[in-house]
């Protein structure tokens, strides 16, 4: 079969994630030419939050790249892009703000994060193995194959799905964090949800691609065994 129904859908949500990923670049440009009205930059807004909340002994670091900020759970260290680091703007301060809503979520043991945490190493060898399993199930007409990579598959699915708790949580302490500690007006939160939800929507669209791609290959292995 050259196309399956599911392949409308998921053409669909790879259109909604190419989108996604022009639309949180270009809210961050947007957001990155308004000043906040503290004139914080996103390290030291990082910063601020991570002594605010006992987080003392995790360094805020500098690292090159586009939007390449992120949350080191192993190192426990919170690493903002330079435009990040350095800016001085409502894009700048929401961003570092999220990381450090990770920062924050791992020293609190958030289930959903700790769950994540634990499912890197099966998804980073599950998505690895899946295409494999099912490319070799398809040519070979071998249901066996397919079947072993829905279960391999799913791991990857999973993880995914739980992403999304993970990022709308880290998200909303930020917002919440920054207007607690001053760093934020109310008048300035707009912008800041205005950047986060465009973040947020990339992770939605890479989840629903995901889970479409699952829900096609069960779809799959059903026809296949009603056939048999």
């Amino acid at each position: 079969m050259l196309f399956h129904p599911m392949d409308f859908l998921i053409f669909i949500a790879l259109g909604i994630s190419i989108w996604a990923q022009f639309r949180v670049k270009g809210t961050f440009h947007k957001w990155a030419e308004v000043p906040t009205r503290t004139g914080l930059t996103g390290a030291e807004t990082a910063r601020k939050i991570l002594d605010e909340n006992g987080l003392h002994h995790v360094p805020v670091e500098v690292v090159p790249g586009m939007l390449s900020d992120h949350y080191d759970p192993t190192n426990k260290v919170v690493r903002l892009s330079e435009p990040v680091y350095y800016g001085r703007s409502i894009a700048s301060i929401s961003v570092a703000a999220h990381e450090v809503g990770h920062a924050i979520q791992h020293q609190q043991s958030y289930g959903a994060l700790v769950l994540r945490h634990k499912l890197v190493p099966v998804a980073n060898i599950a998505s690895g193995i899946a295409p494999f399993l099912f490319i070799g199930g398809l040519l070979l007409s071998q249901l066996s194959l397919i079947g072993l990579g829905i279960i391999f598959f799913s791991a990857a699915v999973l993880f995914q799905l739980v992403t999304l708790p993970v990022e709308f949580n880290a998200s909303s302490r930020a917002r919440e964090l920054m207007i607690s500690q001053g760093i934020l007006y109310n008048d300035e939160e707009h912008g800041v949800k205005k950047v986060l939800n465009a973040a947020a929507l990339t992770y939605v669209a890479a989840a629903l691609i995901s889970l479409f791609e699952l829900i096609k290959f069960v779809m799959i292995f059903v026809q296949g065994n009603e056939e048999e």
